[in-house]
């Protein structure tokens, strides 16, 4: 294979991709409690809940930020503020479609939601590994 010349180290992203895949598995399935995951959907009374959950993405940014290149913390701002309006936006969705998970729209959406969460970090990755 031909040698390509990249802007960021390829290591550096990897690791950093792998990262940000690890905080989303934690932030999302692991860390998200059923508090979060059926108050973000609701209609009414859902920003609490919401908040806390993307709050734990924001946290798992923040630390991975501080431990690669501290001057970008701000990052963790910025995936809070995109993770809630992707959250936002599929519970918007769901609730005007009221898809059941029998009909392959429904996965749509949750593969919509989680693809929109990765091209985030990877975006993520390559400003924190070109830094």
């Amino acid at each position: 294979m031909p040698s390509v010349d990249t802007l960021v180290p390829v290591g550096a992203f990897a690791l950093l991709v792998l990262a940000f895949a690890v905080k989303h598995l934690a932030a999302d399935f692991l860390f998200q409690t059923n508090w979060m995951a059926e108050g973000k959907q609701r209609p009414s009374a859902w920003l609490v809940p919401l908040c806390a959950h993307t709050g734990l993405h924001g946290l798992g940014t923040l630390l991975i930020a501080l431990a690669v290149k501290p001057a970008l913390w701000w990052l963790a701002l910025a995936d809070f503020a995109i993770h809630t309006a992707i959250d936002r936006g599929k519970a918007l969705v769901a609730q005007r479609t009221r898809l059941p998970a029998t009909d392959a729209r429904f996965w749509w959406l949750v593969g919509i939601d989680q693809f929109l969460h990765q091209v985030t970090h990877l975006g993520f990755a390559v400003m924190l590994a070109a830094a």
